[in-house]
């Protein structure tokens, strides 16, 4: 956590990976100018909050401006495909889709690291981030798993789509039990927030929806827990073996 206005833009200039900043809600002056200068052309989430919220965070003087540091580089899905490709890899992504748990987060991305996932794709906003609590809960994954953070998913979906990759939604709108559905070759699998699902938007992006069937009286599983059955019932289509 990096607090005050200057030491904001001088992590900023040194090219720190800020996760978020928040920002006093009637922040104003030349310095906050700086201060959005500095910032703008980078994806960074920032929240306008009331002042006591700062003031709960931290005593010292904050000046109205406290950024997070993320424990981790995060990187692009642009970079990454391009890489798997030339290395002869069939890319394997798992876009997180409006999950804002953080423990989930963690849980799924220590799924994905075991089952050799290539990346984690999260939206840069209302999402969860790489964060203390994530990392903890990944075991260390999130340490080695690359999380590509994205402010555009839509874009994201077509650039996958237009270099080859599947896409898979699971949806309780479904039809298609998973196991029945193709999960091999170059796949991402969209999981969405347990109360919203995925977005109808990029429900119409998928190549595919599948469902988890659910035969008891709770209407659905734990996302982390779906995601961990598709995560390796794709695995064991890709490798055509458990």
């Amino acid at each position: 956590m990096i607090f005050g206005i200057r030491a904001v833009i001088e992590a900023v200039d040194a090219g720190k990976e800020i996760d978020r900043l928040l920002v006093k809600k009637d922040l104003q002056g030349e310095l906050s100018k700086e201060l959005f200068s500095a910032i703008k052309g980078y994806d960074i989430p920032v929240q306008r909050v009331p002042v006591e919220k700062l003031n709960r965070i931290t005593r010292k003087n904050h000046q109205g401006v406290i950024a997070f540091i993320a424990p981790v580089t995060y990187q692009h899905v642009e970079d990454l495909v391009p890489t798997l490709f030339e290395e002869g890899k069939e890319p394997f992504f798992v876009l997180l889709d409006g999950i804002t748990d953080v423990r989930n987060f963690g849980a799924i991305a220590r799924t994905a690291e075991c089952a050799g996932v290539n990346a984690i794709i999260i939206p840069s906003r209302n999402s969860v981030s790489v964060n203390a609590d994530a990392v903890k809960t990944s075991a260390g994954a999130l340490h080695v798993l690359p999380v590509c953070r994205e402010s555009q998913i839509a874009s994201t979906i077509k650039y996958l789509k237009n270099s080859g990759i599947r896409i898979v939604g699971a949806t309780e709108k479904a039809k298609l039990d998973y196991t029945l559905a193709p999960l091999e070759g170059p796949i991402c699998l969209i999981m969405g927030a347990e109360d919203k699902g995925i977005p109808q938007e990029h429900l119409a992006l998928c190549d595919e929806w599948v469902r988890i069937p659910v035969m008891g009286q709770i209407e659905s599983l734990n996302v982390s827990v779906a995601a961990g059955i598709l995560i390796y019932e794709t695995v064991k289509q890709r490798n055509n073996e458990y």
